[in-house]
């Protein structure tokens, strides 16, 4: 069961004349702003994709589906957005300290390949994730390792300004302490550092918080390149401000990202590219909070951590998206198995209104303001509010209130004009209520489940002197190419 239409372009347009104007918490100036994009009409985005060295987690999930939230619902209010989101494909080391293996090299030792067989696996898997989850590809998803020249373009700009300095080992570091602003973003001061943050400090820098810009490749190494610093690779936060230069400008609407990647990646990619270019970064930086098992960080050091294809078999995408939007994108969200069980149940019921509405509503259309009109302004004035999801979902859910009175009172006029407001409140969540359902299995380990609990079945049948049965099971399965043999009883 689809949804029947996409929101009526007319009354979109008059509710978008009645709303205030979107106002986006900005973290650079920790206050809430009034939106006010750089080009009229046009909205530059950028967000920091994933690190393509393991399984898809239930941190992506959340990261990701509240900015497409926020892509979808700055194009219903008419712009045309330009989102760029990376795939860091290389340079993102294990710790901070600037030392060691990237992650990427160190999955690749742990499976027996190649780190770009690595990067291609699991940048494959984690589409395949977010497609589930029925979120929009981005505008660009360009990949790290296909900008380097670029990058080592930008790390000379900033030697020949001063504020990097190239190592007798051939490293490349910013001088943090050059740059005065350096922590605007995070909060934080160099006399405030914390001991043991960083895992090691490179013995070759000039001031231990000093960030990579390009390192030296060890032997063995297999991700290179040739630069005027000898052979080696890009350090984690170049990339991000080559990318979002190369297609978005050296000043853009929208930078988003996790809370954990204010420090240190968002504090360092603002300082380079603000240094590199002379001109201000970005307008409004978007932080998303953690997600968190039982109170704890999630994470694979933890124990804790959630893949998306495990959470798939047994909870349907589309549940936990819904799921996540009942969080507001700067809170923190305690993950709990149970209360996506009760998402899952709140959308199939709404699934199950929503097609009465479809099976009943005709063409009629009844301009008068109605509750469901009222739910449908409220509803985009949370939206309105730094993409205020929770609120937004009260008052969808008001309008399937009013829906479900309208299917049982009758009113077919009426119920024309709701779908109309509740495909766009879908539209705008991304709930695609024909996938509310479906479980994503992992098959090979489903099947083999599957086989045994109807062997076990049989077995019980015959021990309970149930042959016919039993036989009957066994020629179906037969009929569908699979044998199943009789255990002694």
């Amino acid at each position: 069961m689809g949804q029947c239409i996409a929101g009526n372009a007319k009354i979109n347009q008059t509710f978008k004349e009645k709303i205030m104007g979107l106002k986006i918490y900005n973290s650079l100036t920790k206050t809430k702003q009034d939106f006010v994009p750089l080009r009229s009409g046009m909205v530059g985005m950028y967000v920091c994709g994933p690190t393509v060295y393991g399984p898809s987690h239930v941190g992506h999930a959340r990261t990701y589906v509240n900015f497409d939230v926020v892509r979808r619902y700055l194009e219903f209010l008419g712009y045309k957005v330009k989102y760029v989101q990376n795939i860091t494909d290389v340079g993102h080391l294990v710790g901070d300290g600037d030392n060691g293996d990237d992650k990427i090299t160190k999955q690749a030792k742990l499976e027996n390949t190649d780190p770009y067989a690595i990067s291609y696996k699991y940048e494959c898997m984690y589409f395949d994730a977010m497609d589930k989850l029925n979120i929009l590809r981005p505008t660009i998803s360009p990949r790290a390792t296909g900008f380097i020249p670029e990058m080592i373009d930008m790390v000379q700009t900033l030697i020949n300004k001063g504020y990097a300095y190239v190592t007798s080992k051939g490293n490349v570091y910013f001088r943090v302490r050059k740059y005065a602003k350096y922590g605007q973003l995070s909060n934080r001061k160099l006399d405030e550092a914390k001991s043991g943050e960083r895992i090691l400090v490179a013995s070759d820098k000039e001031n231990p918080e000093d960030f990579a810009l390009w390192k030296t490749a060890e032997g063995g190494h297999i991700m290179k390149w040739n630069s005027p610093w000898g052979v080696g690779y890009p350090g984690w936060h170049l990339e991000c401000s080559v990318m979002s230069k190369k297609f978005l400008g050296e000043t853009f609407d929208i930078h988003g990202g996790g809370l954990d990647n204010i420090f240190p990646h968002h504090e360092s990619e603002f300082a380079q590219s603000e240094v590199a270019n002379g001109k201000p970064f970005v307008r409004y930086f978007m932080h998303n909070n953690l997600i968190t098992v039982n109170g704890t960080k999630m994470g694979k050091s933890m124990g804790n951590f959630v893949t998306l294809d495990d959470l798939f078999t047994r909870h349907s995408p589309m549940a936990v998206r819904y799921f996540i939007l009942n969080y507001h994108y700067r809170s923190v969200v305690d993950f709990n198995e149970a209360e996506i069980t009760k998402a899952e149940d709140q959308l199939n019921k709404i699934a199950e209104i929503y097609k009465k509405v479809c099976d009943n509503a005709s063409n009629m259309m009844t301009m008068n303001l109605t509750d469901a009109d009222q739910a449908y302004q409220k509803f985009l004035a949370a939206m309105d509010e730094d993409f205020n999801t929770p609120l937004a979902i009260s008052e969808l859910l008001k309008a399937v209130k009013y829906a479900n009175s309208a299917v049982t009172g009758g009113k077919v006029g009426e119920l024309a004009h709701i779908k109309t407001l509740l495909d766009s409140m879908f539209n705008i969540l991304g709930l695609d209520l024909s996938k509310k359902g479906e479980l994503v299995a992992d098959n090979a380990q489903s099947q083999d489940n599957l086989l045994d609990l109807v062997a076990d079945i049989r077995t019980k049948l015959r021990a309970e002197k149930n042959y016919a049965l039993s036989d009957y099971i066994r020629d179906k399965l037969a009929e569908l190419g699979v044998s199943s043999k009789d255990k002694k009883v």
